[in-house]
C-alpha cells in the first residue's frame, strides 16, 4: 500500500478526535468526517507502520447514525468533528467514551462503571448556545477583509460570519467590523509578516441579561477612527461594552494583557441558575447568581448546560448549612459561589489573578460573604496551607500561593474540609493536588472534569487512596464536538 492509494474502508469505531475508524491490510486507518457505520471509498494521505490517515473520496454506503448537517461549512472549518452524526448517536457516542476511558484507562470493572454511571444530560436544541465567539481577521484574495474560522489543522481562514453555535448577534456586529475595517482602510493582522492591525474579533452574550460585549484584538497602541465603529456597534440592541484588546505578540495567543474601554462599562452581566435534576427535567430554581464578565473573564460558553453541571455538582456535594468547601481550580468563582449560598464556608483558588479578582468582585455583587479566593496553583496552595496548619502554627496570618493570605481563625476547619470540588483543566489534577487531598480526607470529592480520560487516571488514584465512586454523569457541553464534560461523585470510605 502507498500514500494516494484508494482503499474501501468499513468505519467500526470513533477516535478521540472525532475520526472515523477503520481497518485495511492489516492497518488502522483514521478518517475525518466518516462515522461509525460508514463504508468509504477512502485516499491514503499518510501511512506509518502499524496504521495511517485518509479522506474520504466517496461515500459507498452511509451509516444509519448520518444526519444532515446545517452548516455548509462543517467539513472544512473542523470545529463541529461529528455534525453529521444525529444528535441522539453523538450522545451515545459520549457517553461511551467516557464509559470506555474509566475502564481502560481508570482500571474500573464494566459492571461497576455501569452501575454507576448516570445517562448523558444532552440538549433540547444543540444550536445557537455559545456565548462566546473568537473570530480571527485577514484577507481574502481580492484584498478585503474577512472573518470566520480557521480550516481544521490550518490557520487559513474560512471566512464565516454565521457559526450556527454562536448567537445570530455575532454575524450583525462582524458586518458592521468588516464595513468599517474596508471603509476606512484599516487592515488585517497577517500572522505570516506580523504587520497589519486587527488580529479578532471578540463577542460575549448574556443569555439571560441579552447584553452584548465586543472586543477587538489589535496589534497596535489604538484603533484608528473608533469612533466611525462604535457608531455602528451602538445600534446593535443590547450592546453594553467595546474594547479594545493589545496584543503585539507574535503569538498564537489570542488575548493581550492590555483591555481598553472604549464604550460603555468594562464587562456585562449574566446570570446562572440552579436546577432542580432529581428528575432529569432540570427545571429552574429561583436560586441564580449573578457574574460580571469582562473580556478576559473565564466564563463556560454554554450556560444552558453550565447550569445543569453546576447543578449536579451541588446536589453531588450534598451541602446542608454548615460545611467547609475547597474550590481548586475556581475561576472567576462560578462554582463556588452556588456552593458558599449552602455551606458553612467556601475557599476558592485559582492561578490567574484577573479571575481571582473577577471572583472577589462577583462575591460582593451577590452579598457573598463566605467565600474567600486565593491566587496560587492548587498543587501549591493546598499543600503548603496543609502544612502550616496541621503542624501547630497559630499564626493569625498564614500566606498561600503567590498573593493570597488565610485568616488564621478558620484555617484550621479548612485543613480538613467537608467537601472538596475540582474542576481541573484538560490536563486534569497534579500529583501533589491528589496527594494533598487524600490527606485532608474530606468526606466526599466531587470531580468536574472536561476530559475523561484524565478523569480516569486521577479517579483511580482517588479511589486507591480511599475513596468509593459513587456517581458519573456526562453532560452534553459542546454539542456537534467531540467533547464531553462529567461530574463524579466520590465518598470516603471509613
Amino acid at each position: 500500500m502507498q500514500k494516494n492509494d484508494l482503499i474501501e474502508l468499513e468505519i467500526t469505531d470513533m477516535g478521540v478526535g472525532g475520526e472515523g475508524i477503520g481497518k485495511a491490510d492489516g492497518l488502522t486507518f483514521f478518517v475525518k468526517d466518516a462515522i461509525i457505520g460508514d463504508t468509504i471509498c477512502a485516499r491514503v494521505t499518510k501511512l506509518k507502520k502499524t496504521y495511517g490517515y485518509a479522506r474520504v473520496e466517496d461515500l459507498v454506503k452511509p451509516s444509519d447514525l448520518r444526519c444532515e448537517p446545517r452548516c455548509p461549512q462543517h467539513r472544512r472549518c473542523g470545529g463541529c468533528q461529528i455534525q453529521a452524526m444525529d444528535p441522539k448517536a453523538q450522545l451515545a457516542f459520549k457517553q461511551q467514551k467516557v464509559r470506555g476511558n474509566l475502564i481502560r484507562l481508570g482500571g474500573f470493572a464494566a459492571d461497576f462503571i455501569d452501575a454507576v454511571m448516570e445517562p448523558v444530560v444532552g440538549m433540547e436544541e444543540p444550536y445557537r448556545y455559545r456565548n462566546k465567539a473568537q473570530f480571527p481577521i485577514g484577507t481574502d484574495r481580492e484584498g478585503n477583509p474577512v472573518a470566520g474560522f480557521y480550516a481544521a489543522r490550518t490557520h487559513s481562514i474560512i471566512p464565516v460570519t454565521d457559526c450556527l453555535l454562536g448567537v445570530e448577534e455575532n454575524r450583525t456586529i462582524l458586518d458592521m467590523v468588516l464595513a468599517y475595517m474596508k471603509e476606512n482602510s484599516v487592515s488585517a493582522y497577517d500572522e505570516t509578516t506580523g504587520k497589519g492591525l486587527i488580529r479578532h474579533v471578540l463577542i460575549r452574550y448574556g443569555f439571560t441579561t441579552k447584553e452584548l460585549m465586543v472586543a477587538l484584538v489589535i496589534n497596535g497602541r489604538s484603533l484608528p477612527k473608533a469612533d466611525r465603529l462604535v457608531e455602528r456597534l451602538v445600534t446593535v440592541p443590547g450592546m453594553k461594552s467595546i474594547s479594545v484588546n493589545i496584543n503585539q505578540e507574535n503569538t498564537n495567543v489570542i488575548l493581550g494583557q492590555e483591555t481598553t474601554c472604549i464604550w460603555g462599562q468594562p464587562y456585562i452581566t449574566d446570570y446562572i441558575h440552579l436546577r432542580d435534576c432529581s428528575d432529569d427535567r432540570f427545571a429552574l430554581t429561583d436560586t441564580a447568581v449573578a457574574f460580571q464578565i469582562s473580556p478576559q473573564s473565564f466564563y463556560q460558553v454554554n450556560p444552558v448546560q453550565t447550569e445543569k453541571l453546576y447543578s449536579l455538582a451541588m446536589e453531588y456535594a450534598r451541602l446542608t448549612g454548615t460545611e467547609s468547601v475547597w474550590d481548586l481550580y475556581c475561576g472567576i468563582g462560578t462554582i463556588s459561589l452556588f456552593l458558599a449560598r449552602k455551606a458553612g464556608q467556601v475557599y476558592g483558588v485559582e492561578i490567574v489573578p484577573q479571575a481571582i479578582e473577577d471572583a472577589k468582585r462577583n462575591a460582593a455583587l451577590n452579598g457573598i460573604t463566605n467565600a474567600q479566593f486565593f491566587v496560587g496553583k492548587a498543587e501549591e496552595v493546598l499543600p503548603e496551607f496543609y502544612a502550616r496548619n496541621t503542624s501547630g502554627a497559630e499564626s493569625e496570618e498564614e500566606t498561600v500561593g503567590n498573593e493570597a493570605s488565610i485568616s488564621g481563625s478558620g484555617a484550621g476547619d479548612m485543613a480538613h474540609p467537608d467537601v472538596i470540588v475540582v474542576d481541573p483543566p484538560r490536563k486534569g489534577c497534579d500529583p501533589a493536588c491528589l496527594d494533598t487531598m487524600l490527606k485532608m480526607q474530606p468526606e466526599r470529592i466531587v470531580y468536574v472534569s472536561c476530559d475523561s480520560a484524565t478523569l480516569a487516571r486521577d479517579l483511580r488514584i482517588l479511589c486507591d487512596g480511599g475513596y468509593e465512586l459513587k456517581r458519573v454523569r456526562p453532560v452534553d457541553q459542546f454539542s456537534h464536538t467531540v467533547h464531553v464534560e462529567c461530574v463524579t461523585c466520590l465518598q470516603r470510605v471509613k
